[in-house]
């Protein structure tokens, strides 16, 4: 029995290690590079491009309002193998799966349950937002990624009856890294709920420790501010605006409602429902036997989302870190159904068949969506749609079967099946679902060899996006059209312009030549759409002395 038992368990995380590959590096290159990874990127190819790796720049301006870990990691990744999209999101996919991994050695530290830990993993890596993250060059996926491990190795330090000076220096080396990802916003998002949470359920005493918290403080301290130091030192005005900027954007920068995270929950994606359930105290404090760890995952959820209500600022993708101990909690709830639920808990089944039902009945309307909008919209072939649909019908049923011979277990692993059949067959024709099939990219004019030894300008009055920096490869300045000076100086150049004729142009065309290269559409999103921007289309001449 305990050899079987083994070998289940070595099934699992094999099941988990290939969950894990298609969540965060299978055709990752399928979604359009938005505006926070162009902005990235572009930093990290001229930091390689200029060697500018202490001061980066971003379109040739100065670029401090973010910390540099994330854009050095996309900077080394550009000396490897430039212009490798697929190689910079699997770096942010590394991230994901150290998020996940140490979520999950946390997870089994709270109970010393290895089935509990699994659970753990199979619900955060099959999260939407997570997923999105672990896809996606940002930032926010490296800090969490970092304040994970910290707290992993910080949970490990309290917990041990004595000082553990290794621990302490793990910890100080990770949140060191989390601030260099991304300043101070996963302490506040991530670590000081997971405080709270402790502090309530987990205290200890801290006799004989505070040489190792002292320690820990001193490494933080030392790997997080040196490059702040060093900027301050080197720009302290703009330094001082920069900080004075990004405080202030908290205030008074998209600012919402403090209930505007009352959706919280469907950032899980699928398990939005689970989440909900698991925040439901009274039926599961009864039911759940490790009351203690379960009740710490419900109050570092509730932390967390007051704590991010607080702050004036909102936008969805900062409630990511609320998705580990929502992980946490909805493991507790799973575990109960596979291991602890008796015949008895009549409501504790039916809660388990309607929640599993309801996801199933879910997956069971995707081929619908599959032949409305992909085949109806010429995204895929009629065998494509007949393929994946029967894909999906296939998962749906299995699901719907395991709930009703309530298999708790099995039903997860399906959820995890369909994860993989989306990824694996699904995820290339994601692009096409919301593609703009008039594009033509600024991307071109990389291939034009007349235009790669000219500097890119754009009219002072017109609007530039971070997107078509990245397009262009090329550094694109403001160029001021009226002032006779600047031009003749900059001449001959490439302009970037949202007109096709620019009131300027008269005035030129007496010692300037202005040849038309051509009109681009860099929207990522068809035109009808309300995301579809006019900004985003440029008209390209080349302009030289006659």
């Amino acid at each position: 029995m305990m050899m079987l038992k083994d070998e289940r368990l070595i099934s699992g995380w094999l099941i988990l290690v290939i969950l894990l590959f298609c969540t965060f590096f299978v055709h990752n290159q399928a979604i359009f590079v938005d505006i926070m990874e162009s902005r990235n990127l572009v930093t990290a190819r001229e930091m390689v491009s200029d060697g500018n790796w202490l001061i980066p720049t971003m379109n040739g301006e100065l670029r401090l309002e973010k910390p540099p870990l994330p854009t050095w990691i996309a900077a080394m990744v550009e000396t490897v193998s430039p212009d490798n999209l697929m190689l910079q999101r699997s770096m942010a996919g590394l991230a994901a799966v150290l998020l996940v991994s140490f979520t999950s050695l946390l997870a089994y530290r709270l109970t010393q349950k290895k089935l509990y830990a699994f659970l753990t993993a199979v619900l955060l890596c099959t999260s939407y937002s997570l997923i999105l993250m672990g896809r996606t060059v940002s930032w926010d996926i490296y800090c969490h990624a970092f304040m994970m491990v910290a707290i992993y190795f910080l949970f490990r330090a309290l917990q041990a009856d004595k000082c553990i000076m290794w621990y302490f220096t793990w910890a100080g080396l990770a949140l060191g890294a989390s601030f260099l990802g991304k300043g101070p916003v996963s302490f506040y998002a991530l670590l000081l709920p997971f405080g709270v949470a402790y502090g309530l359920y987990y205290r200890k005493s801290l006799a004989g420790k505070w040489k190792g918290i002292a320690w820990m403080f001193i490494l933080t301290l030392a790997v997080s501010a040196w490059w702040y130091i060093y900027i301050y030192i080197s720009h302290p005005e703009l330094s001082e605006f920069v900080f004075k900027k990004e405080s202030s954007s908290w205030v008074n920068y998209n600012v919402r409602p403090w209930y505007y995270y009352w959706k919280f929950f469907l950032e899980s994606g699928v398990w939005s429902l689970l989440t909900l359930l698991a925040l439901c105290v009274p039926l599961w404090k009864k039911r759940i036997k490790d009351k203690r760890s379960y009740l710490f995952s419900v109050i570092w959820i509730l932390s967390v989302l007051f704590f991010l209500s607080l702050v004036p600022e909102k936008k969805s993708r900062y409630l990511l870190p609320i998705l580990i101990p929502c992980a946490l909690a909805g493991a507790h709830v799973f575990y109960y159904w596979i291991c602890e639920i008796t015949r008895k808990d009549t409501l504790g089944r039916t809660i388990y068949r309607v929640h599993s039902l309801l996801i199933a009945a879910i997956v069971l309307s995707i081929p619908y969506a599959i032949y409305h909008f992909a085949y109806k919209g010429e995204v895929i072939g009629r065998q494509e749609c007949i393929w994946l649909s029967v894909g999906t019908w296939f998962w749906g049923v299995m699901m719907a079967m395991n709930s009703f011979k309530f298999r708790p277990c099995r039903f997860l692993l399906c959820v995890a099946g369909l994860f993989m059949f989306i990824e694996v067959f699904m995820m290339p024709h994601i692009g096409g679902f919301v593609a703009n099939k008039q594009k033509k990219s600024i991307y071109e004019t990389r291939s034009m060899a007349a235009l790669q030894p000219l500097p890119f300008y754009y009219p002072a009055t017109d609007t530039l996006r971070i997107e078509l920096v990245y397009e262009a490869n090329k550094k694109i300045k403001a160029i001021d059209l009226g002032d006779t000076m600047a031009v003749k100086a900059a001449l001959p150049f490439v302009l970037l312009s949202s007109k096709e004729q620019i009131p300027e142009e008269n005035k030129w065309k007496s010692i300037v030549d202005i040849t038309k290269v051509g009109r681009y559409d860099d929207n990522p999103w068809p035109k009808g759409h309300r995301r579809y921007k006019e900004y985003f289309i440029k008209y390209v001449t080349v302009w030289r002395l006659k």
